[in-house]
Protein backbone atom coordinates (compact mmCIF):
# COMPACT_ATOMS: atom_id res chain seq x y z
CA UNK A 1 0.00 0.00 0.00
CA UNK A 2 1.10 3.54 -0.75
CA UNK A 3 2.18 5.61 2.22
CA UNK A 4 -0.20 8.56 2.78
CA UNK A 5 1.05 11.72 1.05
CA UNK A 6 3.09 14.00 3.27
CA UNK A 7 2.63 16.92 0.86
CA UNK A 8 0.61 19.75 2.34
CA UNK A 9 0.10 21.68 -0.91
CA UNK A 10 -2.17 19.11 -2.62
CA UNK A 11 -5.44 17.43 -1.61
CA UNK A 12 -5.60 13.93 -0.13
CA UNK A 13 -9.07 12.39 -0.57
CA UNK A 14 -7.96 8.96 0.70
CA UNK A 15 -7.92 9.99 4.37
CA UNK A 16 -10.93 10.55 6.62
CA UNK A 17 -11.71 13.41 6.87
CA UNK A 18 -10.12 14.34 3.49
CA UNK A 19 -7.16 16.72 3.64
CA UNK A 20 -7.55 19.91 1.57
CA UNK A 21 -4.81 22.54 1.17
CA UNK A 22 -5.78 26.21 1.77
CA UNK A 23 -5.79 26.74 -2.03
CA UNK A 24 -8.71 24.30 -2.57
CA UNK A 25 -12.19 25.75 -3.13
CA UNK A 26 -15.30 24.27 -1.46
CA UNK A 27 -17.65 23.58 -4.40
CA UNK A 28 -20.42 21.66 -2.58
CA UNK A 29 -22.98 24.50 -2.75
CA UNK A 30 -22.09 25.34 -6.36
CA UNK A 31 -22.54 21.74 -7.48
CA UNK A 32 -25.85 21.50 -5.61
CA UNK A 33 -27.11 24.65 -7.38
CA UNK A 34 -26.05 23.29 -10.81
CA UNK A 35 -27.63 19.88 -10.12
CA UNK A 36 -30.88 21.63 -9.20
CA UNK A 37 -30.98 23.43 -12.57
CA UNK A 38 -30.05 20.17 -14.36
CA UNK A 39 -33.02 18.43 -12.74
CA UNK A 40 -35.35 21.23 -13.80
CA UNK A 41 -34.20 20.81 -17.44
CA UNK A 42 -34.23 16.98 -17.36
CA UNK A 43 -30.46 16.75 -17.87
CA UNK A 44 -28.49 13.72 -16.62
CA UNK A 45 -24.98 15.07 -17.42
CA UNK A 46 -23.81 18.60 -18.20
CA UNK A 47 -20.55 19.44 -20.00
CA UNK A 48 -18.72 22.67 -19.04
CA UNK A 49 -15.78 23.85 -21.22
CA UNK A 50 -13.11 26.43 -20.40
CA UNK A 51 -13.75 28.72 -23.37
CA UNK A 52 -16.18 31.52 -24.28
CA UNK A 53 -18.63 32.11 -27.15
CA UNK A 54 -15.76 33.21 -29.44
CA UNK A 55 -13.45 30.23 -28.85
CA UNK A 56 -10.96 32.62 -27.19
CA UNK A 57 -7.81 31.14 -25.67
CA UNK A 58 -8.00 33.69 -22.85
CA UNK A 59 -11.36 34.61 -21.33
CA UNK A 60 -12.90 37.28 -19.10
CA UNK A 61 -13.88 36.65 -15.46
CA UNK A 62 -17.53 36.66 -16.55
CA UNK A 63 -16.86 33.68 -18.83
CA UNK A 64 -14.80 31.69 -16.29
CA UNK A 65 -17.61 29.18 -15.71
CA UNK A 66 -15.26 26.22 -15.33
CA UNK A 67 -13.19 28.13 -12.74
CA UNK A 68 -16.24 29.16 -10.73
CA UNK A 69 -17.79 25.67 -10.74
CA UNK A 70 -14.64 23.65 -9.98
CA UNK A 71 -12.22 26.07 -8.30
CA UNK A 72 -9.65 25.11 -10.98
CA UNK A 73 -8.13 28.20 -12.63
CA UNK A 74 -5.97 26.63 -15.38
CA UNK A 75 -6.57 27.93 -18.91
CA UNK A 76 -7.63 24.57 -20.40
CA UNK A 77 -10.03 21.95 -19.10
CA UNK A 78 -13.48 20.38 -19.33
CA UNK A 79 -15.85 19.41 -16.52
CA UNK A 80 -18.76 16.97 -16.58
CA UNK A 81 -21.33 16.88 -13.78
CA UNK A 82 -24.01 14.23 -13.16
CA UNK A 83 -26.39 14.00 -10.18
CA UNK A 84 -23.82 12.02 -8.15
CA UNK A 85 -20.44 12.52 -9.84
CA UNK A 86 -18.22 15.36 -11.02
CA UNK A 87 -15.01 15.07 -13.06
CA UNK A 88 -12.44 17.47 -14.52
CA UNK A 89 -10.26 16.67 -17.56
CA UNK A 90 -7.05 18.65 -18.09
CA UNK A 91 -3.57 18.18 -19.57
CA UNK A 92 -0.25 17.55 -17.84
CA UNK A 93 0.60 21.25 -17.48
CA UNK A 94 -2.14 21.51 -14.86
CA UNK A 95 -2.26 18.23 -12.92
CA UNK A 96 -0.47 19.57 -9.84
CA UNK A 97 -2.45 22.81 -9.95
CA UNK A 98 -5.72 20.86 -10.13
CA UNK A 99 -4.72 18.80 -7.06
CA UNK A 100 -4.16 22.09 -5.22
CA UNK A 101 -7.41 23.77 -6.27
CA UNK A 102 -10.05 20.99 -6.45
CA UNK A 103 -11.91 19.71 -3.41
CA UNK A 104 -12.89 16.04 -3.00
CA UNK A 105 -16.18 16.49 -4.89
CA UNK A 106 -14.10 16.17 -8.08
CA UNK A 107 -12.35 13.30 -9.86
CA UNK A 108 -9.29 14.47 -11.81
CA UNK A 109 -8.97 12.82 -15.23
CA UNK A 110 -5.42 13.15 -16.56
CA UNK A 111 -6.27 13.45 -20.26
CA UNK A 112 -8.10 15.82 -22.60
CA UNK A 113 -9.39 13.34 -25.18
CA UNK A 114 -13.05 13.75 -26.03
CA UNK A 115 -13.18 9.93 -26.42
CA UNK A 116 -12.18 9.67 -22.72
CA UNK A 117 -14.89 12.16 -21.71
CA UNK A 118 -17.40 10.22 -23.86
CA UNK A 119 -16.46 6.89 -22.22
CA UNK A 120 -16.89 8.41 -18.75
CA UNK A 121 -20.32 9.80 -19.72
CA UNK A 122 -21.40 6.41 -21.16
CA UNK A 123 -20.61 4.75 -17.82
CA UNK A 124 -22.08 7.53 -15.64
CA UNK A 125 -25.33 8.26 -17.51
CA UNK A 126 -28.14 5.72 -17.99
CA UNK A 127 -29.27 4.68 -21.49
CA UNK A 128 -31.90 7.18 -22.64
CA UNK A 129 -30.24 9.94 -20.59
CA UNK A 130 -29.79 13.53 -21.79
CA UNK A 131 -26.31 15.03 -22.00
CA UNK A 132 -26.67 18.83 -21.98
CA UNK A 133 -24.34 21.57 -23.15
CA UNK A 134 -24.43 25.20 -24.26
CA UNK A 135 -24.02 25.13 -28.08
CA UNK A 136 -22.58 28.67 -27.98
CA UNK A 137 -19.51 27.44 -26.04
CA UNK A 138 -18.43 24.60 -28.37
CA UNK A 139 -16.77 24.85 -31.75
CA UNK A 140 -18.36 23.04 -34.68
CA UNK A 141 -15.60 20.37 -34.67
CA UNK A 142 -15.78 19.71 -30.91
CA UNK A 143 -19.58 19.42 -31.06
CA UNK A 144 -19.20 16.84 -33.85
CA UNK A 145 -16.59 14.95 -31.78
CA UNK A 146 -19.00 14.66 -28.82
CA UNK A 147 -21.74 13.60 -31.19
CA UNK A 148 -19.49 10.81 -32.56
CA UNK A 149 -18.40 9.76 -29.03
CA UNK A 150 -22.03 9.27 -27.93
CA UNK A 151 -23.36 7.93 -31.27
CA UNK A 152 -25.41 4.76 -30.92
CA UNK A 153 -25.30 4.88 -27.11
CA UNK A 154 -28.97 5.65 -26.61
CA UNK A 155 -28.00 8.95 -24.97
CA UNK A 156 -29.05 12.27 -26.45
CA UNK A 157 -26.69 15.25 -26.87
CA UNK A 158 -28.99 18.15 -26.05
CA UNK A 159 -28.12 21.77 -26.92
CA UNK A 160 -29.55 24.15 -24.30
CA UNK A 161 -29.70 27.86 -25.11
CA UNK A 162 -29.92 28.59 -21.35
CA UNK A 163 -26.48 28.17 -19.77
CA UNK A 164 -27.06 26.12 -16.60
CA UNK A 165 -23.82 27.26 -14.91
CA UNK A 166 -24.89 30.90 -15.40
CA UNK A 167 -28.23 30.05 -13.76
CA UNK A 168 -26.48 28.43 -10.78
CA UNK A 169 -23.95 31.31 -10.55
CA UNK A 170 -26.81 33.83 -10.43
CA UNK A 171 -26.13 37.42 -9.38
CA UNK A 172 -22.63 36.49 -8.15
CA UNK A 173 -21.50 36.28 -11.78
CA UNK A 174 -19.20 39.21 -12.71
CA UNK A 175 -20.76 41.95 -14.85
CA UNK A 176 -19.80 42.42 -18.51
CA UNK A 177 -17.03 44.92 -19.25
CA UNK A 178 -18.11 48.54 -19.65
CA UNK A 179 -14.72 49.98 -20.68
CA UNK A 180 -14.30 52.04 -23.83
CA UNK A 181 -13.79 50.53 -27.29
CA UNK A 182 -11.38 52.82 -29.13
CA UNK A 183 -9.90 53.34 -32.61
CA UNK A 184 -6.29 52.38 -33.21
CA UNK A 185 -4.36 55.49 -34.37
CA UNK A 186 -3.73 55.44 -38.14
CA UNK A 187 0.07 55.23 -37.68
CA UNK A 188 -0.33 51.76 -36.12
CA UNK A 189 -2.52 50.21 -38.81
CA UNK A 190 -1.41 48.74 -42.09
CA UNK A 191 -4.47 50.12 -43.88
CA UNK A 192 -7.81 51.80 -43.16
CA UNK A 193 -10.80 49.64 -42.23
CA UNK A 194 -12.50 50.69 -45.47
CA UNK A 195 -9.56 49.26 -47.47
CA UNK A 196 -9.72 46.04 -45.45
CA UNK A 197 -13.47 45.67 -46.09
CA UNK A 198 -12.91 46.26 -49.83
CA UNK A 199 -10.18 43.56 -49.80
CA UNK A 200 -12.49 41.01 -48.12
CA UNK A 201 -15.33 41.79 -50.54
CA UNK A 202 -12.92 41.23 -53.41
CA UNK A 203 -12.07 37.77 -51.99
CA UNK A 204 -15.81 37.02 -51.81
CA UNK A 205 -16.25 37.93 -55.49
CA UNK A 206 -13.25 35.82 -56.54
CA UNK A 207 -14.33 32.71 -54.61
CA UNK A 208 -15.73 29.95 -56.81
CA UNK A 209 -18.79 29.63 -54.50
CA UNK A 210 -19.59 33.38 -54.72
CA UNK A 211 -20.49 33.82 -50.99
CA UNK A 212 -22.84 36.72 -50.25
CA UNK A 213 -21.62 37.23 -46.65
CA UNK A 214 -18.75 36.54 -44.25
CA UNK A 215 -19.52 35.83 -40.58
CA UNK A 216 -16.81 36.79 -38.07
CA UNK A 217 -16.91 35.23 -34.60
CA UNK A 218 -13.26 35.42 -33.47
CA UNK A 219 -12.79 38.60 -31.41
CA UNK A 220 -9.49 39.48 -33.10
CA UNK A 221 -11.17 39.26 -36.53
CA UNK A 222 -13.57 42.15 -35.85
CA UNK A 223 -10.92 44.14 -33.96
CA UNK A 224 -8.51 43.82 -36.88
CA UNK A 225 -11.10 44.53 -39.59
CA UNK A 226 -12.30 47.82 -38.07
CA UNK A 227 -8.96 48.90 -36.47
CA UNK A 228 -10.69 48.93 -33.07
CA UNK A 229 -9.34 47.80 -29.70
CA UNK A 230 -10.73 47.16 -26.21
CA UNK A 231 -9.77 45.39 -23.00
CA UNK A 232 -12.62 42.98 -22.26
CA UNK A 233 -10.16 40.10 -21.72
CA UNK A 234 -6.95 40.45 -19.66
CA UNK A 235 -3.78 40.60 -21.83
CA UNK A 236 -5.83 40.78 -25.06
CA UNK A 237 -6.79 44.06 -26.77
CA UNK A 238 -10.21 42.82 -27.91
CA UNK A 239 -13.91 43.41 -27.15
CA UNK A 240 -17.04 41.25 -27.41
CA UNK A 241 -18.43 41.45 -30.93
CA UNK A 242 -19.54 39.67 -34.09
CA UNK A 243 -19.56 40.95 -37.67
CA UNK A 244 -21.69 40.02 -40.66
CA UNK A 245 -20.15 41.53 -43.80
CA UNK A 246 -22.17 41.24 -47.03
CA UNK A 247 -21.49 42.55 -50.55
CA UNK A 248 -23.43 45.74 -49.77
CA UNK A 249 -23.89 45.99 -45.98
CA UNK A 250 -21.84 45.75 -42.76
CA UNK A 251 -23.43 44.73 -39.45
CA UNK A 252 -21.33 45.06 -36.29
CA UNK A 253 -22.84 43.38 -33.20
CA UNK A 254 -21.42 45.21 -30.21
CA UNK A 255 -22.55 47.24 -27.22
CA UNK A 256 -22.64 50.55 -29.11
CA UNK A 257 -22.64 52.75 -26.00
CA UNK A 258 -19.05 51.64 -25.31
CA UNK A 259 -17.63 52.98 -28.59
CA UNK A 260 -15.52 56.12 -28.21
CA UNK A 261 -16.75 59.19 -30.08
CA UNK A 262 -13.91 58.82 -32.61
CA UNK A 263 -14.64 55.11 -33.17
CA UNK A 264 -18.33 55.76 -33.71
CA UNK A 265 -17.61 58.62 -36.12
CA UNK A 266 -15.18 56.44 -38.10
CA UNK A 267 -17.73 53.62 -38.47
CA UNK A 268 -20.67 55.85 -39.41
CA UNK A 269 -18.88 58.42 -41.61
CA UNK A 270 -20.01 56.82 -44.91
CA UNK A 271 -23.70 56.32 -44.01
CA UNK A 272 -25.81 55.52 -45.89
CA UNK A 273 -23.93 53.28 -48.33
CA UNK A 274 -21.92 50.06 -48.68
CA UNK A 275 -19.23 51.37 -46.28
CA UNK A 276 -21.73 52.33 -43.56
CA UNK A 277 -21.42 50.15 -40.45
CA UNK A 278 -24.82 49.34 -38.96
CA UNK A 279 -24.46 48.97 -35.19
CA UNK A 280 -26.57 46.13 -33.76
CA UNK A 281 -26.91 44.81 -30.21
CA UNK A 282 -24.33 42.12 -29.39
CA UNK A 283 -27.05 39.67 -28.28
CA UNK A 284 -28.98 40.00 -31.58
CA UNK A 285 -26.51 38.11 -33.77
CA UNK A 286 -28.44 34.78 -33.82
CA UNK A 287 -31.78 36.40 -34.66
CA UNK A 288 -30.19 38.60 -37.37
CA UNK A 289 -28.36 35.63 -38.89
CA UNK A 290 -31.54 33.53 -38.88
CA UNK A 291 -33.38 36.27 -40.83
CA UNK A 292 -30.50 36.74 -43.27
CA UNK A 293 -30.24 32.98 -43.92
CA UNK A 294 -33.87 32.88 -45.15
CA UNK A 295 -32.79 34.59 -48.39
CA UNK A 296 -30.88 33.27 -51.40
CA UNK A 297 -27.51 33.56 -49.64
CA UNK A 298 -24.22 31.78 -48.92
CA UNK A 299 -22.46 32.52 -45.62
CA UNK A 300 -18.68 32.06 -45.49
CA UNK A 301 -17.29 31.24 -42.05
CA UNK A 302 -14.20 29.87 -40.32
CA UNK A 303 -15.00 26.70 -38.38
CA UNK A 304 -12.13 27.24 -35.88
CA UNK A 305 -13.84 30.25 -34.28
CA UNK A 306 -17.54 29.73 -34.98
CA UNK A 307 -19.65 28.02 -32.32
CA UNK A 308 -22.07 25.20 -33.07
CA UNK A 309 -24.84 27.50 -31.80
CA UNK A 310 -24.34 30.02 -34.64
CA UNK A 311 -23.50 27.34 -37.21
CA UNK A 312 -26.83 25.62 -36.51
CA UNK A 313 -28.78 28.80 -37.40
CA UNK A 314 -27.67 28.62 -41.05
CA UNK A 315 -29.09 25.86 -43.31
CA UNK A 316 -26.33 23.47 -44.39
CA UNK A 317 -26.72 24.19 -48.12
CA UNK A 318 -26.19 27.93 -47.49
CA UNK A 319 -22.84 27.48 -45.75
CA UNK A 320 -19.32 27.89 -47.08
CA UNK A 321 -17.04 26.33 -44.45
CA UNK A 322 -13.27 26.74 -44.27
CA UNK A 323 -10.98 26.38 -41.25
CA UNK A 324 -10.35 30.12 -41.13
CA UNK A 325 -12.36 33.06 -42.43
CA UNK A 326 -10.90 35.28 -45.18
CA UNK A 327 -10.35 37.96 -42.51
CA UNK A 328 -8.15 35.61 -40.46
CA UNK A 329 -6.17 34.78 -43.61
CA UNK A 330 -5.77 38.46 -44.58
CA UNK A 331 -4.78 39.39 -41.01
CA UNK A 332 -2.00 36.78 -41.08
CA UNK A 333 -0.22 38.51 -44.00
CA UNK A 334 1.51 41.67 -42.80
CA UNK A 335 2.19 44.51 -45.23
CA UNK A 336 5.47 46.45 -45.25
CA UNK A 337 4.29 49.04 -42.71
CA UNK A 338 3.04 46.38 -40.29
CA UNK A 339 6.34 44.46 -40.65
CA UNK A 340 8.25 47.62 -39.78
CA UNK A 341 6.05 48.18 -36.71
CA UNK A 342 6.56 44.55 -35.58
CA UNK A 343 10.36 44.88 -35.83
CA UNK A 344 10.33 48.18 -33.92
CA UNK A 345 8.18 46.63 -31.17
CA UNK A 346 10.63 43.72 -30.86
CA UNK A 347 13.58 46.13 -30.60
CA UNK A 348 11.84 48.04 -27.78
CA UNK A 349 11.06 44.76 -26.04
CA UNK A 350 14.66 43.56 -26.48
CA UNK A 351 15.87 46.70 -24.72
CA UNK A 352 13.69 45.82 -21.70
CA UNK A 353 14.94 42.20 -21.71
CA UNK A 354 18.61 43.29 -21.88
CA UNK A 355 18.03 45.75 -19.00
CA UNK A 356 16.45 42.86 -17.09
CA UNK A 357 19.37 40.46 -17.70
CA UNK A 358 21.81 43.13 -16.53
CA UNK A 359 19.71 43.72 -13.39
CA UNK A 360 19.62 39.95 -12.71
CA UNK A 361 23.43 39.73 -13.00
CA UNK A 362 23.73 42.33 -10.24
CA UNK A 363 20.85 41.20 -8.00
CA UNK A 364 21.01 37.39 -8.03
CA UNK A 365 24.46 37.13 -6.39
CA UNK A 366 23.15 39.39 -3.60
CA UNK A 367 20.24 36.97 -2.99
CA UNK A 368 17.77 39.82 -3.50
CA UNK A 369 15.51 38.41 -6.23
CA UNK A 370 13.08 35.50 -6.56
CA UNK A 371 10.94 34.42 -9.53
CA UNK A 372 8.01 36.61 -8.49
CA UNK A 373 9.92 39.85 -7.88
CA UNK A 374 11.85 39.14 -11.10
CA UNK A 375 8.62 38.86 -13.09
CA UNK A 376 7.35 42.12 -11.54
CA UNK A 377 10.60 43.89 -12.44
CA UNK A 378 10.58 42.86 -16.12
CA UNK A 379 6.95 44.06 -16.36
CA UNK A 380 8.08 47.46 -14.99
CA UNK A 381 10.94 47.67 -17.51
CA UNK A 382 8.57 46.85 -20.36
CA UNK A 383 6.01 49.40 -19.15
CA UNK A 384 8.69 52.11 -19.36
CA UNK A 385 9.04 51.50 -23.12
CA UNK A 386 7.14 53.81 -25.51
CA UNK A 387 3.71 52.60 -26.75
CA UNK A 388 3.58 49.75 -24.17
CA UNK A 389 0.00 48.61 -23.41
CA UNK A 390 0.94 45.81 -21.00
CA UNK A 391 2.08 42.19 -21.43
CA UNK A 392 0.36 39.71 -23.76
CA UNK A 393 0.26 37.13 -20.95
CA UNK A 394 1.35 36.95 -17.33
CA UNK A 395 5.15 36.66 -17.20
CA UNK A 396 6.19 33.02 -16.79
CA UNK A 397 9.21 33.04 -14.53
CA UNK A 398 11.23 30.09 -13.24
CA UNK A 399 14.79 29.38 -12.12
CA UNK A 400 16.78 26.38 -10.99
Amino acid sequence: PQAPSTRKDIRDCSVDPPYLPPTAINTTARLAALRGTMQTHGIHAYIVPSTDAHMSEYISERDARLGWLTGFTGSAGTAVVTQDKAALWTDSRYWTQAERELDCNWELQRTTWIESIGMWILKAVPVGGNVGLDPFLFSIDIWKSYSRALHGSGQTLLPLETNLVDQAWGDQRPLPSSSEIYSLPAEFTGSSWQEKVAGIRQRMEQHVRQPTAVLLSGLEETAWLFNLRGDDIPYNPVFYSYTLLTNTTISLFVEGSRLSAAARESLLSACPGPLCVELQEYGQVSAHLRRYAQGNVTVWLGTEYTTYGLYGVIPQEKLLEENYSPVMMAKAVKNAHEQELLRAAHVRDAVAVIQYLLWLEKMVPQGKVDEFSGAQHIDELRRAQEHNRGPSFQSISASG
